[in-house]
């Protein structure tokens, strides 16, 4: 059903939404601890300010698709655009910047562009849909949460703005050594450029890339094992976490908060007319951006949760990556019998070599059609037109 899930509560005749519980719990949202009798709108305040992407309708067609909408298909894209959001404004505008729908900061308008439903936008559905085809998903088919993680991967490398390492953890496990060679690593312009200033081809290290490290987990087969809750509540409370990223079979959701059993997240699915916030200079460009903006967040039992999730962390420095994962030795692998996920230093004999270079992840974006590739980085919305 296109509707979102928001419950009410009435009291006397007045009626309250019910996102926010009137309790005496810890409830954490992306790292931050807040008490809720006394914090209420400010968490809301706080879930208000993370970009919401929903379902959209009448967008520029993507490729020769003839799909003008994601309703249906588009839930986990999503999500994936939630995540990396978060990420962005994380890393340019900080944790506790916050959004008002007078806003007009160009940082944030600026990262807003990025994931606009047009396709010169490098994260909008377009693109995340097309590279899919290099993950062998065709243009409209459901994505599960690795194969987003997998495909935003692939798009961060054109984010020379950003300058962002997405890293997907293999077989529940993080490799320390791994990521920080990923995070030093010049890129092949990068290197160039310090040849050529240098004169020599003597390579020093560069410095720490900004990192979202996604780990995909599966927690149980047809439900959650309640052996993982505990670790995945931990998560939350990371300062590094940018949330997790399941929900049900083919209903993704952006899990962005904890309280007691219930976790707290954002519902991609509704749909929304497409259109552009631009400088937002003008009220329709005001009332597009306020769309990008969930007024009250809703809540599920943790154990509602499909067992396919990905959780996610943003690691801005190489002091951040540090801390994460002495969190993750103390608190995920210590203190759990059964614990989340695993980490090593080096990554295990039997792996096959790592695919996350900058030249792999290029390379493997040559499996898209000539002609997709020419249309993914297409700098014109022809025909482009809003239908209501």
């Amino acid at each position: 059903m296109d509707m979102m899930l928001e419950a009410y509560l009435s009291h006397e005749g007045v009626i309250e939404p019910d996102d926010i519980p009137q309790t005496k719990e810890t409830i954490w949202i992306l790292g931050k601890a807040y008490l809720a009798p006394h914090s209420v709108e400010i968490i809301r305040r706080d879930i208000r300010s993370k970009l919401w992407f929903t379902y959209r309708k009448n967008f520029v067609q993507i490729g020769d698709t003839g799909l003008t909408t994601d309703k249906g298909w588009g839930c986990m894209l999503r999500c994936g655009q939630m995540v990396l959001a978060q990420a962005l404004i994380m890393l340019h505008l900080g944790r506790e910047w916050i959004w008002t729908p007078d806003t007009k900061n160009k940082i944030y308008l600026q990262i807003l562009h990025m994931f606009e439903d047009r396709r010169t936008a490098p994260y909008s559905i377009h693109q995340i849909a097309l590279m899919g085809a290099s993950e062998g998903k065709d243009v409209g088919q459901w994505f599960g949460p690795n194969t987003v993680a997998q495909v935003l991967r692939k798009l961060a490398v054109y984010d020379e703005w950003s300058d962002l390492v997405v890293h997907v953890a293999l077989d529940n496990t993080v490799v320390i050594n791994d990521i920080r060679r990923l995070c030093h690593a010049k890129t092949p312009a990068e290197e160039s450029s310090s040849t050529e200033s240098r004169g020599d081809t003597n390579s020093t290290p560069n410095e720490w890339k900004p990192l979202v490290l996604v780990v995909p987990l599966r927690l149980g087969l047809n439900e959650i094992n309640p052996v993982y809750v505990k670790g995945l509540k931990t998560c939350f409370s990371f300062k590094q976490s940018l949330g997790v990223i399941g929900g049900k079979p083919n209903h993704a959701l952006y899990f962005i908060g904890i309280v007691g059993d219930e976790v707290i997240y954002l519902d991609p699915h509704t749909t929304q007319p497409a259109g552009l916030v631009e400088d937002k200079q003008h009220e329709h460009e005001k009332t597009v951006d306020e769309s990008y903006h969930c007024e009250f967040a809703s809540r599920s039992h943790i154990l509602h949760m499909d067992p396919s999730v990905a959780a996610c962390f943003l690691c801005r420095n190489e002091d951040d990556f540090d801390l994460l994962c002495q969190q993750i030795q103390e608190s995920l692998i210590e203190q759990e019998k059964q614990p989340l996920f695993e980490i090593c230093y080096e990554r295990p004999h039997h792996w096959s070599p790592s695919e996350d270079s900058v030249e792999e992840i290029q390379g493997a974006t040559a499996c898209l059609a000539l002609e997709d590739i020419d249309r993914q980085f297409d700098d014109s919305d022809e025909d482009f037109e809003l239908l209501g």
